[in-house]
């Protein structure tokens, strides 16, 4: 064989074994949210049926959850959080649940008016953009319940994802972090563009020209991730979770080059073909993937990578292998790569593609854009984080 086919050989039996690592974790997922409403007994071994946990002023705060009850266990962990509330002598907590008119951004309003000093999101990457959107600017902390397929934001904080009660403790009495929020507006689209967070932000009707802001805390793109995103099953995310956008992402390994055009702050734009660009605030996808291994949170920068690969499934194959690698700290810096990954930062981004792809932010598809824009906007949300 080739070298391009041993490459391929390589990248597919890495592939399997990510997919049995995912599968196995999914089904520990599984068991612990069949266990989650019944072990008390677990919750007081975490330390949340201890009076003492926590000091005198976070006992009095009040503390209010934005959940989305479609998800998987949300009704267990509604009964949990009221007794862990009560017995940290918390007053008792507002449980503000999501409709398919409003995705978490009205509820996250009430909870401010009624006083919270806490607002939680219990629900997915939608869950988290719409309390978000709420909470920028207000310096009111947003906790993390995730209980989605992606989970970005909390894999980036080191928020639990299979331990509900840790993940619970964070919300309750971990300490506060500034984290830099990312706004990308779609300048010119192909076809209709909805986003329910900025369209129950803004009040605007829908189907209106004027363009949006569209919040993102960990990744927005264009290109081959987005229309991976679009693509994948939603009965086969809510079977296998994350693994259900490896399968989608198959799909489109073939898809077409992107001729697009770039500008970075005030550099002279750059035109260049590409497969995805993707604008991140911070770095860690699902699988144990780094596609940002520079990002930070709190850097006040967008992280941009410009992903390409020619050469069919063997420039796919070196392209993992970079992942691979940077997501270890390794960067390989040979010449005329048929995969690679290019790496920028800016504050603000701007970016056309010739006939239009696929945009998402979070995961949450927007559309199909030929023209946006990008930046950010440093320390603008407080967040609750598993850090000392």
């Amino acid at each position: 064989m080739t070298w391009a086919d041993w490459v391929a050989v390589l990248a597919a039996v890495l592939a399997l074994i990510a997919l049995a690592v995912g599968v196995a974790l999914w089904r520990r997922q599984q068991v612990l949210q069949h266990r989650l409403g019944h072990d008390t007994a677990a919750a007081r071994r975490a330390g949340i049926a201890d009076g003492g946990a926590g000091d005198d002023d976070a006992r009095k705060h009040l503390i209010a959850f934005v959940a989305n009850p479609t998800k998987n266990g949300v009704s267990d962990l509604r009964v949990v959080v009221r007794r862990a509330c009560a017995e940290q002598y918390l007053p008792e907590p507002l449980w503000l649940e999501t409709t398919q008119e409003d995705p978490g951004v009205g509820q996250a309003r009430e909870a401010l008016e009624r006083g919270a000093d806490v607002v939680v999101a219990v629900g997915g990457d939608g869950t988290v953009r719409a309390v978000a959107e709420a909470l920028v600017g207000t310096g009111v902390p947003m906790g993390l319940l995730p209980v989605g397929t992606g989970n970005l934001l909390a894999r980036n904080l080191d928020i639990p994802l299979n331990d509900p009660l840790a993940a619970l403790q964070i919300a309750i009495s971990g300490p506060d972090r500034a984290i830099d929020v990312g706004w990308l507006r779609v300048l010119r689209f192909e076809s209709d563009v909805r986003d329910e967070v900025a369209q129950a932000t803004d009040d605007l009707p829908e189907g209106t020209d004027v363009p949006r802001d569209h919040i993102f805390l960990v990744i927005a793109g264009i290109g081959f991730d987005a229309a991976m995103v679009a693509d994948a099953d939603d009965d086969l995310k809510a079977k296998v979770g994350w693994i259900a956008y490896f399968v989608a992402g198959v799909k489109h390994l073939h898809g077409r080059r992107l001729r697009t055009t770039v500008t970075l702050d005030d550099a002279p734009p750059t035109t260049t073909r590409l497969r995805s660009l993707l604008v991140g605030n911070c770095g860690r996808l699902p699988g144990g993937i780094t596609l940002l291994p520079d990002a930070v949170l709190d850097d006040g920068w967008l992280d941009i990578a410009a992903i390409d690969t020619r050469g069919g499934i063997a420039g796919w194959a070196q392209l993992f292998g970079e992942v691979v690698l940077q997501g270890v700290g390794v960067r390989n810096q040979l010449p005329a790569k048929i995969g690679r990954i290019d790496h920028a930062r800016a504050r603000e981004v701007h970016l056309h593609v010739e006939g239009g792809e696929h945009v998402q932010v979070d995961g949450d598809v927007l559309g199909v854009a030929s023209e946006l824009s990008a930046r950010v906007e440093p320390g603008a949300l407080v967040v609750r984080t598993a850090g000392s």
